[in-house]
């Protein structure tokens, strides 16, 4: 709004024909004078108030002495944008207007102006006036002669009460601009809006948060949904059964809920579902709150990953299924050719002792690469102890050493005072000497390797650094070789079972990955820095053990010595393979043991009823065929006889059997293959105990299961 002079100093225009009415005007409104100050003073004695001190408003006079000439003015005003706010009109004007013609001629163009008729005669009475005028509150009668007192009230009252209805007037002129261009926005944002909506790639819909009906739809949620328009309008979104999860994203029909890329399933009209990320923002509609629903249909997308993880899947299967064919070939080709050897017709003159060994040998690398597998896969069993992590590595230095050769150093730094980890002492010296080997084969001139140990902690901000990483306090051990190094290819790759750089013949490609299983069975994780040509630096975490009582190693007996024999107990062998039975029968009978027999759970069940008051002790394979395992057989056995003891053999891992889990503890679990000297001392533990075991006692590696 724009206020304008005439509002500061309102202007007036005295139409008269004697012109000594002018003045007369003149000197009332004009400009505050002596003979002002003197009406002043008169104005104060009459009406019984202070004379006031503050400064009159200047009205701006103009004269006008016919109606023709009043009228002009008035227009002139108008163009100029300084209007005038008041008129005293003179009531006989000859020869031309009277002043009532007059003010019907300038209220044409000018309504708002307000109007005095002054008059000294009964011309015109009121009702003729209003019949010619109109009823309005812009005229007032001035009766000559006139007080000076009733002009200067008037003049003050008519011009801010015209500047009163101009401002009002130009605020809602204002107003009126604001709304319009307040609603053209609104229209050019709807349009916007609406261009967007139905112009979208996604689908898309606007729905009532009261009643989940459509307001509005897409053509691309049409197309999505099968529906048409009118059958959207006509249901709720759940009466349709639109959503296959309808109670995860009911928490987004409310006014502050919002979804954003939520995955989920959209039922169309023919039944057929599609796979689509389900996006939703609160919205108004005038008073109506809404939401906007946009779905993305990622269905082709889905099959695409799945179909990618598939042959991802199928190829690292066959890397696998080559690496195993390729390894174990080898081992039967040594394992049959020995022994065709040995049964040819002129065996006796070979030296069986040496083809023996030789077949020994070849089994002892296939059950090694068995071990590797499950520790890639991390069922390799473990049998944990509290550990001091530098005391493991100083132990190993030695081993290293010779392993490595003279033309490697290796230098270790390791605090005395590290705290305890719970891990499989076996296991750390597994991941020491295939860091170490492959340090040795980065650098195949020689140098140095540096084994490190020390404490970690990590919070929220240092783990989320490492998407395998979290919060706590870690021992780490690190390893650092100065050789050829690696670039970001082959670091994606490196722990891949059978992926390797060396040459063929020279690796298996499992020592990483097996790494990678045993440190994960720990709850650790890796890391690895490297680049090529500046070595590479392998830095591998334990949880510190908390609340940890050291314990020391079980005294073992020397591996290469036999248990004490037998007493004559009498042990039930359950095993469905026939080989292996044979074999633990006829090692435990030359042993000095009495040995029952059976093929799988029910037949020893019958064996049980004719001699179980005989039996100490129950040797079971744990994968059994008639739908009795080694565990259902142990649990009905030792419900007959509490005092029976149990050693579960498999060739799968003990982890596998989750429903058996408290009934396998490590130290009577013997994992296949086995040798005749670890069958013998694992039955001569289990017997030798007073009670069954309750919990695990700390043993070193034993040979894994072949799978």
């Amino acid at each position: 709004m724009t206020l304008l002079s005439s509002e500061f100093s309102p202007r007036v225009l005295v139409v008269d024909d004697n012109a000594a009415i002018h003045d007369d005007f003149r000197k009332i409104l004009g400009t505050k004078s002596e003979s002002q100050s003197r009406l002043d003073h008169i104005e104060a004695e009459l009406f019984g108030r202070p004379e006031s001190t503050v400064e009159r408003v200047g009205f701006r006079l103009d004269s006008a002495h016919q109606g023709q000439e009043a009228l002009e003015m008035v227009k002139k005003a108008l163009d100029e944008g300084d209007p005038y706010a008041l008129a005293f009109v003179d009531v006989r004007m000859p020869p031309g207007w009277d002043g009532i013609e007059t003010l019907e001629r300038i209220w044409q163009c000018s309504p708002e102006l307000q109007a005095v008729i002054c008059t000294a005669y009964s011309d015109y009475s009121w009702d003729d006036m209003t019949r010619r005028l109109g009823y309005t509150d812009n005229l007032l009668i001035l009766k000559k002669p006139f007080e000076t007192v009733e002009v200067l009230q008037l003049a003050h009252a008519l011009s801010q009460k015209w500047i009163l209805a101009r401002q009002a007037r130009l605020r809602m002129e204002d107003l009126d601009r604001m709304v319009r261009q307040r609603t053209e926005e609104l229209r050019v944002s709807e349009e916007r809006f609406s261009k967007a909506f139905h112009c979208s790639p996604h689908a898309a819909a606007i729905l009532s948060v009261t009643d989940r009906r459509f307001l509005d739809v897409n053509q691309m949620f049409l197309d999505l949904s099968g529906y048409s328009a009118e059958q959207l309008a006509a249901q709720a979104d759940h009466d349709l059964r639109l959503w296959q999860k309808n109670d995860c994203i009911s928490s987004a029909y409310v006014p502050e809920g919002r979804l954003r890329n939520f995955p989920c399933q959209l039922r169309r009209q023919d039944g057929t579902v599609r796979q689509i990320r389900l996006s939703s923002e609160p919205v108004a509609l005038g008073a109506v709150p809404c939401l906007l629903l946009q779905a993305q249909d990622i269905t082709d997308q889905v099959k695409l990953e799945n179909q990618l993880r598939q042959a991802q899947k199928m190829e690292v299967i066959g890397r696998m299924a080559a690496g195993i064919a390729h390894e174990f070939n080898n081992v039967l080709t040594v394992i049959q050719g020995d022994v065709g050897l040995l049964q040819s017709p002129g065996a006796s003159s070979l030296d069986k002792s040496a083809l023996l060994n030789q077949i020994m040998q070849a089994s002892q690398r296939a059950a090694t690469f068995t071990r590797q597998l499950l520790a890639f896969s991390r069922k390799q069993v473990l049998q944990p102890r509290v550990l001091n992590l530098s005391a493991v590595v100083q132990n190993t230095r030695k081993m290293l050493g010779r392993l490595l050769g003279e033309k490697y150093e290796i230098k270790v730094q390791c605090p005395t005072d590290l705290p305890p980890v719970m891990a499989d002492e076996g296991g750390v010296e597994q991941i020491l000497i295939n860091l170490a080997l492959n340090a040795r084969d980065a650098m195949p001139e020689g140098g140095v390797i540096e084994i490190t140990t020390g404490t970690t902690d990590l919070d929220e901000k240092a783990a989320a650094a490492n998407v395998e990483a979290r919060p706590g306090r870690f021992v780490h051990m690190t390893v650092t070789d100065h050789g050829c190094g690696m670039d970001a290819q082959v670091l994606a790759r490196i722990f891949d079972p059978f992926f390797t750089t060396k040459d063929i013949g020279k690796g298996t490609g499992l020592g990483l990955s097996t790494i990678h299983g045993i440190v994960k069975q720990h709850e650790g994780w890796i890391q690895v820095a490297s680049d090529i040509g500046r070595g590479a630096t392998f830095t591998i975490f334990f949880p510190v053990c908390a609340n940890a009582v050291s314990a020391g190693k079980d005294g073992d007996l020397d591996p290469a010595a036999l248990p004490e024999p037998g007493r004559g107990e009498t042990i039930l062998v359950v095993e469905d393979e026939a080989a292996v039975r044979e074999l633990a029968s006829v090692a435990l009978q030359k042993h000095g043991y009495n040995v029952l027999t059976a093929a799988n759970g029910p037949d020893a069940i019958k064996v049980w009823e004719s001699n179980g008051q005989q039996v100490k002790l129950l040797l079971t394979d744990m994968v059994m065929p008639n739908e009795m395992s080694g565990g259902d057989l142990a649990k009905l056995l030792l419900s007959r006889n509490p005092d029976l003891r149990v050693l579960y053999t498999s060739g799968y891992s003990p982890e596998i059997f989750r429903k058996d889990s408290a009934l396998i503890q490590g130290r009577n679990f013997l994992p296949k293959p086995y040798d005749c000297t670890s069958l013998l001392k694992a039955v001569r533990r289990c017997l030798g105990e007073e009670k069954p075991a309750a919990a695990p006692r700390k043993q070193p590696p034993v040979p894994a299961a072949a799978g």
